[in-house]
């Protein structure tokens, strides 16, 4: 069976695609800061799918931990597809770059960038090993797109977005996608606008997009979501 990593698998985008790859036959290592929802989530894949699950509960700005997410993945057979997923706000609710402290600045860049590239360095011999290695880095249009109060998170996930494009240049032999999942009704925007109740489309929604790449993989590159959803 194929074996994903991915990280903020306890709830959101993570959960809702952890769920879709167990349908399909993945065993997964899923990664969440809080352990009961992540147990929560393991034992709910586990139940309906079958699959294989490795929970652990952790930050991904741990070295250790990440060696522990990659081990994990080792016994069950090697990384095929690596989610850097987990993201830091940097301020919650967030604010104007003049308030923006720099501790929050720095958490955002150490979660976001630092840990989702230390997690592909410490994954990348059993991604090459992979006849489909992939990683798909969760990025925002925060990273393309001038937003008031996005300018910490949102620089953050720039930076992630130029890793990816070095990563496919130097790792050609495998699928390196930053993926815009769009407007989602997750606990991280409501932390980060939580005045803004108007409708969004739930995280389920986006997993199609995903699926999409894994079934059809394009070359590397940034893709959006909500794009790749009115191609179908």
């Amino acid at each position: 069976m194929p074996v994903a990593i991915i990280t903020g698998a306890s709830k959101g985008l993570g959960r809702a695609l952890a769920e879709a790859l167990a349908e399909r036959g993945w065993d997964l290592v899923l990664d969440a800061r809080t352990a009961r929802p992540l147990q929560e989530t393991a034992v709910a894949v586990l139940s309906k799918y079958g699959a294989q699950v490795r929970a652990l509960p952790g930050d991904v700005t741990d070295g250790a931990h990440r060696s522990h997410l990659v081990a994990a993945a080792r016994e069950l057979g090697g990384v095929d597809l690596l989610v850097n997923n987990a993201s830091a706000l940097g301020a919650e609710p967030l604010v104007r770059l003049e308030a923006l402290t720099l501790d929050g600045l720095r958490r955002a860049l150490e979660v976001n960038v630092v840990a989702a590239l230390g997690l592909v360095q410490e994954a990348l011999p059993l991604l090459r090993e992979s006849p489909a290695g992939t990683v798909i880095d969760v990025s925002s249009d925060a990273a393309a797109e001038a937003y008031e109060t996005w300018g910490g998170y949102g620089a953050s996930k720039a930076a992630l977005d130029q890793l990816s494009a070095v990563l496919a240049e130097e790792e050609p032999g495998l699928r390196v996608w930053a993926v815009d999942p769009g407007d989602m009704a997750t606990d991280l925007y409501a932390a980060a606008v939580p005045d803004d109740d108007g409708p969004r489309p739930g995280p389920a929604s986006v997993v199609p997009a995903l699926l999409k790449l894994l079934d059809e993989r394009p070359g590397s590159g940034r893709y959006g979501a909500p794009a790749l959803l009115e191609q179908r």
